[in-house]
């Protein structure tokens, strides 16, 4: 038998627990498009922004990620693009956002990059869910 206090804590608890919203953890998703096919990449929070690596999109370009923070909150975001060469990726452009952070449904909005001999375009659009503005 539960004593009429302990009922009312519990129920207090429950309650308590059924009003508060749970936020989701940070995660970033960019559409990445490129000669009619997309893909999508996701980031989560890391503590180290260097080990992040580049994806490749359609042999032609790169696209690079990074939300740095923890599983509570983000610092930054960093997004780079980059031109595949013969030589080596050649960075295109560099787009950093800081909190707070846009509450719509998208970060960045369209995107359109142009890069290349013959102007190769790459569209991405990003959206960061599990942040507080």
């Amino acid at each position: 038998m539960v004593s009429p206090r302990l009922a009312t804590g519990l129920l207090g608890l429950a309650t308590f627990l059924a009003c508060t919203p749970l936020q989701a953890a940070p995660l970033l998703r960019c559409q990445l498009t490129y000669a009619g096919s997309t893909q999508l990449l996701e980031a989560a929070p890391v503590a180290d922004p260097y080990p992040v690596r580049a994806v490749g999109v359609g042999g032609r370009f790169r696209f690079k990620a990074v939300v740095v923070g923890s599983a509570t909150r983000v610092d930054y975001v960093k997004l780079y693009a980059y031109l595949e060469t013969r030589q080596q990726p050649v960075l295109v452009q560099q787009a950093t956002y800081l909190p707070p952070f846009a509450t719509g449904p998208t970060l960045t909005g369209q995107q359109f990059l142009y890069a290349g001999p013959v102007e190769r375009e790459l569209q991405y659009n990003c959206s960061l869910s599990g942040v507080t503005p």
